[in-house]
């Protein structure tokens, strides 16, 4: 799949919604009708005819499954307050949310996982990511750490990827639907880094953004000490989210794909045995 389309212009509150509901393949009829709203006013709106209001830019915004930091941005443009706080994740009110993660997280080891926010940066890790990530460019790896560019640079953890070419367009396809859906000028530019980055384009032609032709899952096979591991990834993210760094924070671990993984991870093979 190849992204074409990039952050959302400069405008106002009607140019954005226009953009946005073309970003999702509506026209102005379909977007009116499962919002409820007039297309002669949705029409008028778009073209800056009329002024929509805080209710109305909010209601178009969840049809159109537009993220909180963007619909921030478009009641901004309308002249309106945002909607949506933005905290660090060691700030008071995400105290909750903060002690779900390092829960999470401890609860993980000694297996691989991490957290990272909306542009991949990572947040916090279990220890067992250090050994994985040794070896790596100390660039790579100073604060804060992108772990798309640290997994497929060359100077990262790429030369260590067996399966490079089938890992690196899972990630790609991640990311470029991420871009998609939500537009963020940031992972633009990351999308295009990661292009250009060589090796690992062989494989790759076989997963693309519908998945692998014959693989149920994509492990990523990684070779530590002389050590091949594979490992199997899940994603977890919070529900229902009304705050943009929580709605932005992802989860993601790493689980033994086979019993000599986990031998070497530390774990009982048993459960991991055919």
């Amino acid at each position: 799949m190849t992204t074409t389309a990039g952050a959302p212009p400069v405008g106002n509150a009607g140019t954005l919604i226009r953009w946005w509901r073309e970003r999702r393949s509506l026209t102005q009829l379909e977007l009116s009708g499962i919002s409820e709203v007039s297309t002669r006013h949705l029409s008028y709106v778009e073209t800056g005819r009329a002024r929509p209001s805080r209710r109305l830019i909010l209601q178009l915004c969840e049809h159109l499954h537009v993220p909180l930091r963007r619909r921030n941005d478009i009641l901004l443009a309308a002249g309106f307050a945002p909607a949506y706080a933005e905290h660090r994740l060691a700030d008071t009110p995400l105290a909750a949310v903060n002690s779900a993660v390092t829960a999470i997280l401890s609860a993980h080891e000694p297996l691989p996982a991490l957290a990272v926010d909306g542009r991949w940066e990572m947040i916090a890790a279990t220890s067992s990511v250090a050994a994985l990530t040794k070896g790596c460019a100390p660039a790579l790896l100073e604060p804060p750490v992108n772990v798309l560019r640290l997994s497929l640079h060359p100077d990262g953890m790429a030369p260590a990827i067996v399966n490079l070419g089938q890992w690196r367009a899972h990630l790609l396809a991640r990311l470029e639907a991420q871009v998609l859906a939500g537009g963020d000028p940031v992972l633009v530019e990351l999308l295009a880094e990661l292009r250009g980055y060589p090796g690992g384009e062989e494989g790759g032609e076989h997963f693309g953004a519908t998945g692998p032709a014959t693989q149920v899952l994509i492990p990523l096979r990684y070779r530590v000490d002389g050590t091949e591991l594979s490992l199997l990834s899940t994603t977890t993210v919070f529900g229902t989210p009304t705050e943009i760094t929580v709605s932005e924070l992802a989860i993601e671990a790493f689980y033994p794909a086979d019993a000599a993984t986990a031998t070497a991870l530390g774990l009982s093979p048993a459960r991991f045995s055919a």
